[in-house]
């Protein structure tokens, strides 16, 4: 098991560039960082490193087998999912994560994509006296008494059922863990399909794990609610875009909105790139042009926590879980 930190200056293998190696280097207990992040893949650590910085879109295509480190203690993560990084980086070693740190502008992309689904500006626009192609009668829907439905209820969602709330639409949701009283005026449902069975809109947004893998497929389209809008920002492995396509053809789905795909991107002229009822975005739901701010915060609060014992260290990911 992991032993409590040293009182010598911790050494740090940084992958996240120049800005975190900074934040690193600032710090009052004056670590040494070792800048990692170019000439190399980064499954080849360097030896005597305490702790390490990464992202797991950096480790996409690690061979099998990485050897890690016996002295590595602490893993800190900019990514909320660890899917892709091997077991043997995740064992036997505390690990954190930036879990929930994009769930504002996550939760924006989403009602977004239901505001633009309501109420498309673009047909409407008039460039003359003509009022453009407005027909007496036409009309922007209402989002007040839609049904949004959420798979999963950590961050990401409770920050979408907020804004749902505020908009008057119902909130449905589910979870893995148990519920604790009302939530803000969310419904708890048992499952996905019960979800999907009330909603006008369902937003993916669940860690990827062996048993969450391919849960949006047909069992769940065929138990949705007719014109469904599946808006998935998640992870692309959690829908079977097979099943999807089939939803759209027969139409119980309506629409799809997707941020993630599987794999990202799509080979040319996969068919969900021009499907009229898709629309694809290149995994930016989470960027809100902040760059690095919160996580440099969260990286300091836990590199104190660290030092301190590790006792109050924020986003530790349970590797058996998977998230």
């Amino acid at each position: 098991m992991t032993t409590a930190p040293s009182l010598k200056p911790l050494r740090i293998a940084n992958h996240l560039g120049p800005e975190i190696s900074a934040v690193l280097a600032a710090h009052p207990s004056a670590p040494e960082v070792v800048d990692f992040y170019k000439g190399h893949p980064v499954w080849d650590l360097p030896d005597g490193i305490d702790a390490l910085v990464t992202g797991a879109h950096l480790w996409k295509g690690a061979p099998e087998g990485v050897s890690i480190p016996k002295s590595l203690r602490w893993v800190q993560s900019v990514s909320a999912g660890v899917e892709t990084y091997p077991p043997s980086l995740l064992a036997d070693r505390v690990v954190t994560c930036g879990r929930g740190l994009t769930a504002v502008p996550i939760a924006e992309y989403v009602l977004s994509a239901i505001v633009h689904d309501r109420k498309p500006f673009a047909p409407l626009v008039v460039q003359d006296s003509g009022w453009g192609s407005f027909k007496e009668g036409d009309g922007l829907p209402l989002l007040a008494g839609q049904t949004v439905g959420l798979v999963g209820f950590g961050a990401i969602n409770q920050e979408v059922a907020k804004r749902a709330r505020a908009f008057d639409m119902r909130v449905l949701a589910t979870r893995r863990g148990a519920w604790s009283g009302a939530s803000g005026g969310v419904e708890p449902r048992p499952d996905a399909a019960a979800v999907a069975a009330e909603s006008d809109y369902l937003v993916v947004a669940v860690p990827s794990t062996p048993q969450t893998r391919g849960m949006i497929g047909a069992e769940l389209f065929a138990a949705a609610r007719e014109g469904l809008h599946l808006i998935n920002v998640a992870r692309g492995a959690l829908v079977d875009q097979e099943a999807l396509l089939q939803a759209l053809k027969s139409g119980r789905l309506r629409r799809a909105t997707l941020d993630v795909t599987d794999p990202e991107p799509l080979p040319d002229g996969h068919p969900l790139y021009h499907h009229p009822a898709v629309t694809i975005t290149p995994h930016i739901s989470w960027k809100d042009g902040n760059g690095m701010a919160p996580f440099k915060d969260q990286l300091l609060r836990n590199l104190d926590a660290w030092l301190a014992g590790g006792r109050d260290m924020i986003n530790r990911v349970d590797p058996e879980r998977g998230y």
